[in-house]
């Protein structure tokens, strides 16, 4: 029994020794023709070449111009329309710089807004944050007009099928830079008893009135940062659609309320000024028609 078991493990040895031999002798027949193809790749016509060759470059060493339309999102009181351009150059296909504005052609009140002026309820307390509901529309804030500058970028690029027939190309792109907006707020105003600005009036009774300064405005510049990203589709060689969303964050009094207090939160301080202003995100959505200056994109490949 056991020479037997011997035999079959000396069997076994002597099968595997010709199966390994034929391994090593296939793979150094294989190895020379993979060196082969490396060095073919290496060495040969496309040596030096780019990974794509016959794309269209939409941007690069071209001229924007596209009139958009945007309005602001997720506004407590009065959302803002806004008509504008864009305006941008590009170095690369991949990098530019912009500059976009708009100028407020509407302001729409929220269902938040209309509540108010049709239950708000007038107190003591806050005399002069709501001093009549009906004018409730007048001492809210809104954005008049925009502008920004900024470096844009263009990571992600491809294409998107509609109803899988129609393929347009399309890039993802995002950006960053300054923005400057136009807001309009109540004006500083105070309750009589506090060294403020435009004091509400009073009455021989003691009663107190803010009716004459919940329609009294001023107008200011915010400086903030502003963001987004977005993508372009485009329909032929220079005309294309632009979607995109942008923040900015600010502070501003959106409610026209007094909410700053001197010594916790139902405290208030009894005046409408700077310290009543909150810093908040602010959001925005646009749609633009794009136009590329010169009209014939560049082609990889062909200007090398």
């Amino acid at each position: 029994m056991q020479r037997s078991m011997k035999e079959r493990s000396m069997m076994k040895k002597l099968i595997l020794l010709p199966a390994l031999a034929i391994s090593l002798l296939a793979a150094s027949a294989i190895s020379p023709n993979v060196a082969s193809a490396q060095e073919i790749q290496i060495t040969g016509p496309l040596a030096g070449a780019p990974a794509v060759i016959g794309m269209r470059q939409y941007r690069q060493g071209r001229f924007l111009i596209e009139p958009s339309f945007s309005f602001t999102l997720q506004d407590e009181f009065v959302r803002t329309l806004y008509a504008g351009a864009h305006l941008g150059f590009y170095f690369t296909d991949w990098i530019g710089i912009g500059a976009w504005g708009g100028y407020g052609v509407a302001g729409i009140s929220t269902g938040l807004n209309s509540g108010i002026e049709d239950l708000g309820v007038s107190t003591q307390r806050n005399e002069l944050s709501l001093p009549n509901r009906s004018g409730f529309g007048d001492q809210v804030a809104r954005l008049t007009w925009a502008a920004a500058l900024q470096l844009e970028f263009i990571p992600l690029r491809g294409k998107l099928a509609m109803f899988q027939k129609l393929f347009v190309d399309t890039d993802f792109y995002f950006f960053l830079g300054v923005g400057f907006f136009g807001v309009e707020e109540r004006a500083d105003a105070s309750l009589p008893s506090t060294n403020g600005t435009n004091p509400c009036g009073m009455g021989a009774d003691g009663s107190i009135n803010c009716d004459a300064t919940q329609s009294m405005r001023q107008s200011r510049v915010a400086i903030a940062p502003t963001f987004g990203a977005g993508i372009t589709m485009m329909f032929n060689g220079f005309v294309g659609l632009n979607l995109n969303w942008r923040g900015s964050v600010f502070a501003w009094n959106t409610s026209g309320f007094d909410v700053a207090g001197d010594g916790g939160i139902t405290r208030l301080d009894g005046r409408i000024d700077a310290e009543d202003r909150r810093v908040r995100l602010n959001h925005m959505f646009q749609v633009g028609i794009m136009i590329y200056l010169p009209t014939a994109p560049s082609i990889s490949g062909q200007d090398e």
